[in-house]
């Protein structure tokens, strides 16, 4: 696509690389296909190609509009445009530009303003996002009914995992997961200990910078980069394998860390080995299934499987999780259109509602087709944005995978 930035922005960093993505799209219109909001809209303006012509409108010096900012808003960065696209067009990162330009030229209501800032310290700070979930599980049955299906239940973490393996990895210290479902991560470091592999959390990691990001805060997003690299790099340096990630949200950004810090000469180097280090939960357990499987106790179950857009079209991490549910005896129910958002998207479910909670409805739809006993995921956002609706058990599947070693475990006790 022939683009003519302003003077504005041509000879900045962000130009340079706002123009190299604009000239890669050649406005073929196929990511409109995988578009959600295109799929609900049907309006040009909410899909790709037209939030991708409104961006290059406002790089060459047109002003941008409250419409423009809305449309963009709209986004839920999935990402399935991405894989979609047949030249590489890396919209995810242009619209992270776009956005950052066009809130520096159209300023929010109030409103919006005062509810941005809230959920980026709330969402963000692991202390006080769990502070707030206690308050609103003690007051549940008071709350309006959409905020009440927000605030799910703690689950028991169960026993801790034993320690002391020669293997070590790194899990992340969530701003969210921990206080809204810590089973996750204690069954994560539970079955990895049952392969000899010792999990653990840098207390002075946090939030990996994706929802400031999306919230239109990069240098709070780059400060938690920072954070992370600096918790993390003596753990790498003292041989640890790997930083392994259990929220595939928050895998995407992490391996996003040596590209957003490349021109940070303190951090480049040291953010691109975090990045290189950094794999999903799945593709860390891949290698391992046969050893799964002749530790667990397998269950014939009806399992549908909903693979987060941060997994499949972020990290591009495909049919890994799969083949480890079906050596444990799962059977993996036939899911419509698998590549479309579920709507969560981060804060995306509370700041867009009308259009999160359809997408929802619809993949929910598509997942309980051929009525599965219980759904599992990979990220803690979609677990908890699809469970707020459904009548089926929605959990991680590493919750899943641990429940059968359990029983493995536990067999084994008894016949000796």
């Amino acid at each position: 696509m022939e683009t003519h930035l302003a003077d504005f922005i041509k000879d900045t960093t962000q130009g340079r690389e706002a123009e190299a993505i604009l000239r890669t799209c050649v406005h073929c219109g196929f990511c409109a296909a995988t578009c959600p909001t295109y799929q609900l809209l049907g309006d040009e303006l909410d899909g790709p190609r037209g939030r991708i012509y409104q961006i290059k409108q406002v790089l060459e010096g047109r002003a941008a509009t409250r419409s423009t900012q809305q449309h963009l808003d709209r986004c839920l960065t999935c990402l399935a445009c991405e894989t979609t696209c047949p030249s590489g067009v890396r919209y995810g990162r242009l619209l992270e530009i776009g956005r950052e330009i066009v809130d520096e030229r159209v300023p929010r209501p109030l409103g919006e303003r005062v509810t941005r800032a809230v959920l980026r310290a709330a969402l963000s700070r692991r202390r006080l996002f769990a502070a707030a979930l206690g308050l609103g599980r003690r007051v549940r049955p008071f709350l309006p009914r959409a905020l009440r299906a927000k605030v799910i239940e703690r689950r028991d973490p169960g026993p801790a995992a034993t320690r002391g393996h020669a293997r070590r990895v790194l899990l992340l210290t969530s701003c969210t997961q921990g206080a809204l479902i810590p089973s996750i991560d204690a069954a994560t470091a539970r079955v990895l200990a049952a392969l000899g592999v010792e999990a653990f959390a840098e207390p002075r990691s946090g939030c990996c910078g994706a929802v400031r990001a999306h919230l239109s805060d990069p240098a709070g997003a780059l400060a938690a980069a920072r954070r992370n690299v600096d918790a993390w790099s003596r753990h790498l340096d003292e041989g640890v394998e790997s930083l392994v990630m259990t929220a595939s949200g928050c895998g995407v950004r992490v391996r996003d860390y040596g590209e957003l810090l490349a021109g940070d000469p303190g951090y480049a180097a040291r953010a691109r080995r975090i990045s290189e280090r950094t794999v999903d939960l799945a593709e860390f357990l891949a290698p391992e299934v046969g050893s799964l499987k002749a530790r667990a106790t397998p269950a014939a179950r009806r399992v549908a499987f909903h693979a987060p857009c941060t997994l499949q079209h972020g990290q591009r991490v495909r049919g890994k999780v799969e083949p480890i549910l079906a050596a444990l005896g799962a059977e993996l129910v036939t899911v419509r259109d698998p590549h479309l958002c579920c709507g969560s998207a981060g804060a995306y479910s509370l700041l867009e509602r009308e259009l999160s909670t359809e997408l929802r409805r619809r993949k929910l739809e598509a997942l309980c087709l051929e009525s599965p006993a219980e759904i599992l995921s990979a990220n803690v956002g979609c677990l908890a944005h699809l469970g707020s609706a459904s009548k089926i058990p929605v959990r991680h599947w590493i919750e899943w995978v641990d429940e059968r070693l359990t029983a493995g475990a536990s067999a084994r006790s008894n016949e000796s």
